[in-house]
């Protein structure tokens, strides 16, 4: 008699899935602040839970920061934390003040883009579980280490995210 096969969730096989970790993240209730990167982008959501599959709220992906007049890399610790913060003030338009930080396979590390992107969304006003210790430095979130130009224009897209309008 032939022993049957036991076969893994597909997304788990893939390697792109830790069902452990949602499974925890699902059992807070809260809506999931989710970072992803790409090569050349960050991508922020809002995700809700819903049985029939999630639903996501917000999307905002450093493409958008174009039209806020930002010139530079679209993956660098500056346009992470613009991207958070545009996130958290799309979220706080519809009402959305609390969220839990869902990084996915991405390995924790202080002071990366992806907590980059959470100072954003905390500095927003959205409430979000963290640690402070592990935000980038100042300097390094105004992109002073980058180039000597990049604070100036970090500073303009701030403040044009801020007002809510465009260039």
């Amino acid at each position: 008699m032939k022993r049957k096969k036991f076969v893994q969730y597909r997304r788990k096989r893939e390697g792109k899935t830790n069902y452990k970790k949602r499974l925890e993240l699902l059992k807070s209730m809260k809506l999931r602040l989710v970072v992803r990167k790409s090569l050349r982008n960050v991508i922020v959501q809002i995700v809700e839970y819903n049985v029939d599959g999630d639903k996501t709220l917000v999307k905002v992906s450093s493409k958008e920061l174009k039209k806020f007049g930002w010139t530079g890399y679209g993956r660098n610790t500056p346009s992470a934390y613009l991207v958070g913060l545009l996130c958290g003030k799309k979220a706080k338009e519809l009402k959305i003040n609390e969220a839990i930080l869902d990084l996915g396979l991405h390995p924790s590390r202080k002071g990366t883009i992806l907590y980059s992107v959470l100072k954003g969304v905390v500095d927003s006003g959205l409430n979000v579980a963290h640690s402070p210790e592990i935000f980038p430095s100042d300097d390094r979130i105004m992109g002073k280490h980058i180039s000597d130009k990049i604070p100036v224009e970090f500073e303009k897209v701030k403040n044009n995210i801020m007002q809510g309008g465009k260039k």
